[in-house]
C-alpha cells in the first residue's frame, strides 16, 4: 500500500513543471468550467431575490460580490492542496481532522452540495414545463416522467467521466456568455426605472441590516462554485506541483472577475426592467427570471431563446454540481468500513442520485426557499468556515494566517449560518 501511495507521489512530483508555465489552453477549460459551475439557478433567481429587497442592498452586495467569492473559493482551494498529492477533499478532511471529525465533515460536504442537486432538479423541470406550455403550446408530459428524463439525461453525460464534464460545460460557457450578454443588453431599452424607484427609500438601519442578513446566503449560493474546487484542486497539483496555489488563484481571479462582472450586469438589467410586484409575482409562480421575462415579453426571440438559455445554465451547473455531490457520497460509503468496486460505487451513486432528485423534481418544493433555508448556509460552512479554521490549526496552512481577508470570510460565513437559524427560527 505505502509503495503504491509512494508511486503515485512520484508520478505527481515527476508531472508537475519546475517553475510556473504560461497560461495554457487547459487553465483557460478549468477557468470556464468554475464559471460554468456557478452559474446556474442561483444566478438566474438573484436577480428576483436581490430585485425584491431593494436598491440599497442590492448595491452593498455587487461591492461584496468579488471579494466574498474570490476569498472563499481561494481559502477552499488552499485547503485541498494543503493535503497529500492525489488527495481530494475528504481525504484531506481525514488528513488534518482525524476520522471522526473527517467523517463529520466528510458528511457536512455532502449535505452542502447535494440540496443544490435537488433544486437544479426542480429548476430544470419547471423551465422545460414552462417553455413547453407558454412558447411551444404543446402539453407537457406529467411532471414526473419529464423530470425523470431530464434528471437521466443528464447522468448519461455523467457517466462520460469528470474530464468529458469539465470540457462540456466549458464548451457550453462560450454561447452561455454571448447568449447572457445579449439579453441584458436586449432589455436596455425596456429599462423602466424598476428598482430606482426605491433609491429614495432609504431603510432604517435595523431594516437595513436585516434585509442584507437574510440576502447573504443567497449570494452565497449564486456565485458558488465549490463542489468543483475539490477536483480543480487535485489538477492544479498534479500539474504544477509547488506552484499549484499561486496558478490556481490566477485562474479563480480571471474565473470570478467574469462571473461577477457577467452576473452582476446581467442582475441590474433585470431589476431595472421589472418592477418589485413582478419580481415577486415569478417568484410566486417558482421560476427563474429568464423563463418569467420569457413569458412577460410578446418579442418571439426572447420568448424562445430565454428558457433556452436557462436549461443550458441549469443543465451545466448540475453536472459540475454532481462531481462534488458524489465525491462526498463516495466519501461517506467508504468512511462506513464498505469498500464496493469502483463500478459498483459509480453505479449506486448514480442510482441514489437519480432516485432523490427525481423525487423532489416530481414534488416541485419552492426554489428559493430550499436555497435560503439549505444552499447558502450549509455551504458557507464549508466554503467559509471550515479553510478558516484551518489556518488557525492544521500547520500546512499557518503560512495564511494573519491576512485581513480571513476575517473577512469568517464573518460572512457567521452572518450566512445565523441567517440559517432565523430563517428555520421564525
Amino acid at each position: 500500500m505505502n509503495d503504491q501511495a509512494n508511486s503515485v507521489d512520484q508520478r505527481f512530483e515527476t508531472a508537475a513543471p519546475a517553475t510556473l508555465t504560461r497560461w495554457n489552453r487547459q487553465d483557460t477549460t478549468w477557468m470556464l468550467g468554475l464559471f460554468g459551475t456557478a452559474i446556474g439557478a442561483g444566478t438566474l433567481f438573484l436577480p428576483i431575490n436581490a430585485g425584491i429587497g431593494g436598491f440599497w442592498p442590492l448595491l452593498i452586495l455587487a461591492l461584496l460580490a468579488f471579494p466574498m467569492t474570490f476569498y472563499a473559493h481561494r481559502g477552499l482551494t488552499r485547503f485541498v492542496l494543503s493535503g497529500r498529492d492525489g488527495a481530494d477533499i475528504t481525504d484531506v478532511v481525514e488528513e488534518h481532522f482525524g476520522l471522526t471529525a473527517g467523517a463529520l465533515i466528510t458528511l457536512l460536504y455532502f449535505l452542502a452540495i447535494f440540496p443544490i442537486l435537488l433544486i437544479y432538479s426542480v429548476a430544470l423541470t419547471n423551465t422545460v414545463d414552462s417553455f413547453m406550455t407558454n412558447q411551444l403550446h404543446i402539453a407537457p408530459p406529467p411532471r414526473a416522467i419529464l423530470a425523470l428524463v431530464l434528471i437521466f439525461g443528464l447522468l448519461v453525460v455523467v457517466r462520460c467521466g469528470e474530464q468529458v464534464i469539465v470540457k462540456a460545460m466549458s464548451l457550453m460557457v462560450y454561447p452561455f456568455i454571448v447568449a447572457l450578454l445579449f439579453l441584458a443588453v436586449f432589455l436596455i431599452p425596456h429599462w423602466n426605472g424598476g428598482i430606482l424607484a426605491t433609491v429614495s427609500d432609504v431603510p432604517a438601519p435595523s431594516a437595513f441590516l436585516h434585509t442584507l442578513w437574510l440576502a447573504i446566503p443567497v449570494m452565497v449560493f449564486s456565485f458558488n462554485h465549490s463542489p468543483i474546487i475539490s477536483a480543480f484542486a487535485v489538477d492544479q497539483k498534479r500539474r504544477y506541483g509547488v506552484h499549484a496555489e499561486e496558478r490556481s488563484s490566477q485562474i479563480l481571479s480571471r474565473a470570478h472577475l467574469l462571473m461577477v462582472g457577467m452576473v452582476l450586469f446581467f442582475v441590474f438589467s433585470c431589476v431595472l426592467t421589472l418592477n418589485p410586484a413582478q419580481l415577486a409575482e415569478a417568484k410566486a409562480q417558482n421560476l427563474s427570471i429568464l423563463s418569467y421575462l420569457a413569458n412577460h415579453f410578446q418579442n418571439p426571440t426572447i420568448a424562445f431563446a430565454a428558457p433556452l438559455i436557462a436549461f443550458v445554465a441549469i443543465a451545466k451547473s448540475f453536472l459540475g454540481h454532481y462531481i462534488g455531490a458524489s465525491e462526498g457520497l463516495k466519501g461517506l460509503i467508504g468512511k462506513s468500513g464498505r469498500r464496493p468496486g469502483t463500478k459498483t460505487l459509480d453505479r449506486v451513486t448514480a442510482a441514489f442520485m437519480l432516485v432523490i432528485c427525481w423525487a423532489v423534481a416530481t414534488l416541485n418544493p419552492s426554489i428559493l426557499t430550499m436555497i435560503e433555508t439549505m444552499g447558502g448556509p450549509v455551504i458557507a460552512a464549508i466554503l467559509f468556515l471550515m479553510p478558516m479554521y484551518a489556518i488557525r490549526k492544521v500547520p500546512a496552512m499557518a503560512r495564511y494566517r494573519g491576512q485581513a481577508s480571513n476575517v473577512f470570510v469568517t464573518l460572512v460565513g457567521l452572518v450566512a449560518i445565523t441567517a440559517l437559524v432565523y430563517s428555520l427560527a421564525s
